[in-house]
């Protein structure tokens, strides 16, 4: 077992005597790197204290909390599981210290934490419970990982943070807070995070997925603070991008960070805001710089620029008043006169209580956000919106491995919604964002098939199943030519290769039997799943019945029910895989009513089923419709037999017979 931390330091110091005193200059310098957003430096000067003497709350509580600001949930997690320790620690902690442990996919830990949580602090249970539950959903997710393929890009990332590609007609644009030397945009480092500031860079193609090296905008766009991320509308030739101020801080609460919108320390006097610029590119030059007309940066920020292709909508992420939470989607309209109209927040089933930003749209349309808001992995997830602009039903969560216990954000997705990249902090242990590609794959899995007869069971509705040796099963998948054969065992089976989200066909022929096809396509998410299919064989014997499953109808009524339809669209399939035959599909009736109406509504039952089939493309020569009342009942529930509604409906039934 671990000593506890705070204790093995204190014992430490007491050996030591305590020799190197800590002032209370260190202490004030400390509190003003914090204070002043520079956490960078705030780290090393907490550290420095906590070697010079005794360990104390505020001063490993500032280290946790530095940690978490700058994304580094692996010293958070450690530094928050000090700070409980000390007696005086105000439960908030905790939740910071499950926080940290989820971002770590330390779940099991995690959810404790939050239920402990929600335990001492009881006004937050409902939320603690909500992230309690959140850990066993995304371990859940981790387990069982969408099929994708998710790789670092070899040529874009940094030392620092890599984030939002967005497409050029030429390349891609991303944003970095990459140190360069001999760039002076580029070597100056910012005190929060000891990188450099956030700049936009190029990366020109060289083929469909590789780059030539990164190069910064010039100073039009980048300029010595932060800037990025943005998005380029190509109809326009006009980069729309995030520019960042730093401005007196007004009463209300401020955003600092130009990617997160970090609270911060109350008694700064100045801080960060976000403002959306564009710029106009020609050949090689950018110029034309102009504020985005709401711009508010004395009050409020915008920024996280997406814009739709025809350049009609405009959205972005925002801390406005009158939101839902601590920055929310916005959306702006271009109006009839070419001008911007009015922001409008994107609502409540984008929006929560939490953070939403990193807006970028699909190439179909389909808008894309992060949000820690959401039921999530931990820190930042990407999620998309569903349903068209302005009449969005639900946001879905893109799942393990889009997303991670770490930030994920900044997606670029393509217009089959299959393939792209994303920047994600998970490789990175100091919190740093990369970009990476992710395409979806088809995973490798195995179809197991059975081939069986079902007989009927005389003078019931019950069946029984046998197999069917020697059938020969053809799959097809879809675009392919040539089908991969095999012959059903004596117990029926057979086993096919097959990938996930293939369209394939199967085809099973015998002589004496009718021959069957089945469309399907696997849903495996690991090479060890398999797809269970049965495929019943009925006997191509002329003048024999063959009942067809579920083509019942209503009391009294001819109409083909929703369930009878699917039976019957069945049976089409059979006639088209077997063109040669012709039938007679008969109908029959209950006991109850008088034999002449049964007559009359049976025929007008195996009529409707005939014009059904018809409907679907079978020649009307190949079918004969004929009724039989109540003269082929298949049990004892004749005039007289008191019989349950279901034993009643076993003999409205619906059959086919080979007729040549």
């Amino acid at each position: 077992m671990k000593i506890n931390f705070t204790l093995a330091l204190l014992l430490l110091w007491l050996m030591m005597g305590g020799t190197a005193a800590v002032t209370a200059q260190d202490m004030k310098q400390a509190d003003k790197y914090f204070q002043n957003y520079e956490f960078s430096l705030a780290l090393e000067a907490y550290k420095t204290i906590l070697e010079k003497g005794e360990p104390s709350l505020t001063v490993v509580q500032r280290i946790a909390d530095s940690y978490r600001i700058l994304n580094n949930s692996r010293e958070a997690e450690f530094w928050y599981a000090q700070t409980i320790a000390f007696p005086g620690a105000d439960p908030s902690n905790i939740f910071l210290y499950a926080e940290a442990a989820k971002r770590n996919a330390n779940y099991d830990k995690a959810k404790q934490l939050f239920l402990d949580y929600g335990r001492k602090v009881p006004a937050q249970a409902a939320l603690a419970l909500k992230m309690a539950a959140s850990c066993d959903t995304a371990l859940h997710w981790m387990q069982n990982p969408m099929a994708y393929e998710v790789q670092k890009h070899p040529q874009l990332n940094s030392a620092g943070a890599d984030f939002s590609p967005v497409k050029l007609p030429d390349g891609l644009l991303f944003a970095s807070d990459r140190l360069i030397a001999n760039q002076k945009q580029q070597t100056e480092r910012s005190n929060w995070t000891g990188n450099g500031y956030i700049q936009l860079y190029i990366a020109k193609a060289t083929s469909d997925s590789t780059y030539g090296a990164p190069v910064p905008l010039p100073s039009e766009v980048n300029t010595e603070y932060h800037n990025g991320p943005g998005v380029f509308l190509a109809k326009e030739n006009t980069l729309y991008f995030t520019r960042t101020h730093v401005v007196k801080r007004s009463a209300r609460h401020a955003s600092t960070d130009p990617t997160s919108w970090f609270k911060g320390s109350d008694n700064r006097t100045h801080t960060n805001r976000h403002g959306i610029y564009t710029a106009e590119q020609k050949g090689e030059k950018w110029n034309n710089v102009k504020p985005f007309k709401y711009n508010n940066t004395d009050e409020f920020s915008i920024g996280h620029p997406a814009i739709t292709p025809d350049g009609q909508v405009l959205y972005f992420v925002s801390d406005m008043p009158g939101g839902f939470g601590e920055t929310d989607i916005y959306y702006s309209e271009r109006q009839k006169d070419g001008s911007w109209g009015k922001p409008v927040n994107a609502g409540n089933t984008i929006n929560t209580s939490g953070r939403e930003s990193f807006a970028s749209l699909g190439e179909n349309g389909t808008l894309y956000f992060s949000s820690d808001g959401h039921m999530g992995m931990g820190g930042l997830d990407i999620f998309r919106a569903v349903g068209p602009h302005k009449a969005w039903t639900k946001v879905e969560n893109l799942k393990y491995p889009l997303n991670t216990p770490q930030d994920d954000l900044g997606i670029l997705m393509d217009s089959t919604g299959t393939k792209g990249m994303l920047s994600s902090g998970r490789l990175g242990e100091n919190g740093y964002d990369d970009i990476f590609t992710f395409e979806e794959v088809s995973v490798p899995c195995t179809l197991i098939g059975r081939t069986v007869e079902r007989f009927a069971v005389a003078g019931t509705s019950r069946k029984v199943e046998a197999p069917v040796e020697g059938v020969l099963l053809q799959l097809l998948e879809e675009g392919g030519t040539k089908p991969l054969e095999v012959y059903s065992g004596k117990d029926g089976g057979f086993v096919f290769p097959v990938k996930a989200g293939t369209n394939y066909t199967i085809k099973g022929s015998k002589p004496e039997y009718l021959t069957q096809t089945r469309s399907l396509t696997p849903d495996c998410r690991f090479n060890t799943d398999s797809v269970k299919v049965e495929m019943i064989f009925n006997r191509s014997t002329p003048n024999k019945p063959i009942a067809l499953e579920n083509i019942f109808y209503d009391l009294d009524k001819y109409a083909i029910r929703p369930d009878a339809a699917r039976e019957l669209d069945k049976l089409v399939q059979t006639l088209n895989d077997n063109p040669s035959i012709r039938i007679e599909l008969s109908s029959h009736t209950d006991s109850r009513q008088t034999n002449r109406y049964n007559d009359m509504l049976s025929q007008l039952r195996a009529q409707a089923a005939v014009d059904y089939i018809i409907s679907k493309g079978i020649d009307r020569d190949r079918l004969k419709a004929k009724g039989y009342g109540e003269t082929r009942l298949i049990n004892r529930c004749a005039d007289g037999v008191s019989c349950s509604e279901a034993q009643h409906q076993e003999n409205r039934r619906t059959e086919f017979t080979i007729l040549e």
